[in-house]
Order: structure tokens, then C-alpha cells, then sequence
């Protein structure tokens, strides 16, 4: 089963949380074990697993990543001014692949599913939610 999440994003970088959304898709998708890969359409963008207790947690990892990525010195800068904004994407990935256990999103407690946006705000992402069985 595969659904499309849509959603919007209102700075250039930010982590938005998608956790309910993925979480709601894989009950209602009545599969009671198996995976789910959550997938980032858009060469700027990446999904990753990270505390979502402490929205500061968010904050520092794009934090971290304008310290270890900045802008205006790549090569891909003189064509649209994002040559940044690819290589993070790139660091994080387009994907992640959590476990489905007895119908539920495998994740711990203090885990959850995060778009990352590195060339916004955009009004257009998508994100590809698909669950597979294990039989």
C-alpha cells in the first residue's frame, strides 16, 4: 500500500515533523508486520529519524548542518544559488525504512519521522509513504 503525503514548508531549512501521518497510514494500511519506507521527492529534501520530544533537537541538527554545509561556495551556486541545499539532502538521504511490529510504527519513544526541507519554503513536496507485509 503506498500513500502521498503532501505538505508545505516555511523556511529554507527546517525539519517538519511527520510522524502522526506516517503512524496514521500504517494502521489504517491493517498490515501487522512488515516495513514502511518513507521517501523525499525533490533533490533538496531528506527524511530522517530523530528525537521529536525536544524541538531543539531539530533546530541543532539544522544548526549543525549550516555549520558543516554552507552556502554560496559550490560549484552548483552559480546555476540556482542551492548547491548547498543538494548536499545535505545528499548527507541525509531521501529515505528511511522503519519496521512494522504488530501493526504499529516500530519506532521508540523519542523517535520520530522528519522531512527535512533544505531549499524552501516550498508550497509543493511530496513524500511517498509505502507499507509492505511481510507475507
Amino acid at each position: 500500500m503506498r500513500t502521498i503525503i503532501e505538505l508545505a514548508s516555511h523556511e529554507r531549512e527546517e525539519l517538519l515533523d511527520i510522524t502522526d501521518r506516517v503512524r496514521r497510514f500504517v494502521e489504517e494500511s491493517g498490515v501487522r508486520d512488515g516495513i514502511c519506507c518513507v521517501y523525499a521527492h525533490g533533490a533538496t529534501a531528506a527524511i530522517m529519524i530523530q528525537e521529536n520530544w525536544d524541538a531543539s533537537v531539530p533546530t541543532d541538527v539544522v544548526n549543525f548542518l549550516r555549520k558543516l554545509v554552507p552556502p554560496g561556495v559550490w560549484l552548483h551556486d552559480h546555476q540556482d544559488g542551492n548547491g548547498d541545499a543538494h548536499l545535505k539532502a545528499g548527507l541525509v538521504g531521501p529515505s528511511e525504512t522503519i519496521p512494522v511490529i504488530d501493526g504499529i510504527l516500530g519506532l521508540s519513544r523519542w523517535q520520530g519521522v522528519f522531512f527535512c526541507e533544505f531549499d524552501g519554503p516550498r508550497g509543493d513536496r511530496r513524500v511517498s509513504v509505502t507499507v509492505l507485509a511481510d507475507r
